[in-house]
């Protein structure tokens, strides 16, 4: 409209040039004066013409601007926005970096056992983990990792390596966890359970101080290792051998994982004794249901096999594991069971289970909440077996069924449902009658953040 209207100015201006007569001076002007002052006129007609156009073009820029300006305002604000980015880890200098990192996660839930048994049950919650820790790189192609636990009223070092890469290799020296089970070593970040399942607790997998190699190329994935006792038993003398071999092909958008580990440890102290137990599913109670008590050994020996499968939404896993005790006193040496088959499906569109390095990673959310989403959902089954009876050991038998739901707003952000029943035989409450088999129910839920 501004554009029109100068428009109009311009033409007015150019009627009223033309149409103003010369008559209207005194005296008649001589036709040489006359025609002099219209080629005045007529120039700074075209001047004005000029600078009027010159202004019509700086205002129709000025306007396409301002829509442009309009349109990438509309389109960015329908756009969703990128998610945060993960804890910026501050620049290498010198071959040095430092990536700050930890965990928080809190539970809470119920446990259900018959009363005349004596148990610790009712609501329980805890901080069950509280990390804080860094790592990066050092000079001479060096990396490192450490990490402090604060839950529980005690501090306690979980991972503190020093690793160096070479070609397919990577060599760990430190506090790091021995080659046993794709439960155990899957992070506790990116389980789909509240806890892991009951054999890698019951046979007491744990982080070592020891020396490792990774060997992946290609499929295959290759692990051995050495190692002596965690970081709270260094007063031990624990010898032990760890290895894990894992193939893990992909076809199409389907990732397969088959594998299976050795572990042996010498115990190496004439009173060594090894207690394998478990709790009912949730971690904030000391209860243990199934326990073998303390048994004199010189060493164990385990074995497991281990087998996944994540498709699109679908993800199918299960295991098994086998400890031996060499037991001196006894008649014959006990074996122990434990193992686990589960099935999960994402409830939204585009998510699936992450899968690095021969374990389960990170779940990306596709629609994480707040970007045009609500974050990935996903529902779990798990039936886990711990059999603790064999060779006169009564430790009894802990049969579980197991549902979870998980919500990830976001990449570094979970709420999690858990509910578990697990049936008892030989179980070590009895009952005021007697009884060593019966069921017990736990339910528990988690909010979790990480960086």
């Amino acid at each position: 409209m501004k554009s029109a209207f100068r428009l109009s100015v311009v033409a007015a201006a150019l009627s009223c040039t033309i149409a103003t007569p010369v008559f209207a001076q005194d005296a008649a002007p001589t036709a040489e004066e006359e025609l002099a002052e219209m080629r005045a006129q007529l120039q700074a007609l075209v001047s004005r013409i000029d600078q009027l156009e010159g202004e019509l073009a700086a205002t129709k820029a000025e306007n396409e601007a301002q829509d442009a300006v309009i349109a990438a305002n509309t389109e960015a604000a329908a756009k969703p926005a990128p998610e945060p980015a993960p804890a910026a880890e501050l620049e290498k200098k010198d071959g040095w970096s430092f990536k700050p990192r930890g965990r928080l996660m809190f539970d809470a839930g119920t446990i259900g056992a018959p009363e005349s048994t004596g148990a610790d049950d009712g609501f329980g919650n805890e901080v069950r983990r509280a990390r804080l820790g860094a790592s990066g790189d050092l000079p001479g192609g060096f990396g490192y990792k450490f990490e402090l636990d604060f839950a529980g009223n005690e501090v306690e070092a979980a991972d503190a390596i020093l690793t160096y890469e070479t070609g397919d290799a990577e060599i760990a020296v430190g506090h790091h966890n021995n080659f046993q089970s794709l439960e155990e070593l899957t992070s506790s970040l990116h389980t789909s359970f509240i806890e892991r399942a009951a054999f890698t607790d019951a046979f007491g997998f744990e982080r070592r101080i020891g020396a490792s190699v990774s060997f992946n190329s290609g499929i295959v994935l290759a692990q051995a290792g050495v190692f002596t006792d965690n970081f709270d038993d260094t007063g031990t003398d624990n010898r032990g051998f760890d290895g894990r071999l894992v193939v893990m092909p992909k076809m199409g958008d389907t990732q397969f994982h088959l594998g299976g580990s050795l572990h042996f440890n010498e115990l190496g102290e004439d009173d060594a004794t090894v207690r394998y137990r478990q709790r009912p599913f949730v971690h904030f109670t000391s209860t243990r249901f199934v326990n073998t008590g303390n048994l004199d050994a010189d060493s164990e020996f385990g074995a497991g096999v281990e087998a996944a499968v994540i498709s699109g939404p679908f993800h199918a896993a299960a295991e098994g594991y086998w400890q031996n005790v060499d037991m001196p006193l006894a008649m014959e040496n006990p074996t122990f069971f434990g193992g686990y088959v589960e099935a999960g499906y994402f409830l939204t569109k585009g998510d699936t289970r992450g899968y690095k390095g021969g374990k389960f990673d990170r779940v990306k959310p596709e629609n994480p909440l707040g970007n045009g989403g609500i974050g990935s959902v996903q529902f779990n089954l798990r039936y886990d077996h711990l059999d603790l009876n064999d060779a006169d050991i009564l430790g009894g038998v802990q049969n579980g069924y197991q549902a979870s739901l998980i919500w990830k707003p976001a990449s570094n952000t979970l709420f999690g449902i858990n509910y578990g029943r697990m049936d008892y035989t030989d179980a070590v409450l009895p009952t005021a009658s007697g009884d060593t088999d019966y069921g017990v129910d736990a339910f528990g839920i988690r909010a979790q953040v990480d960086f």
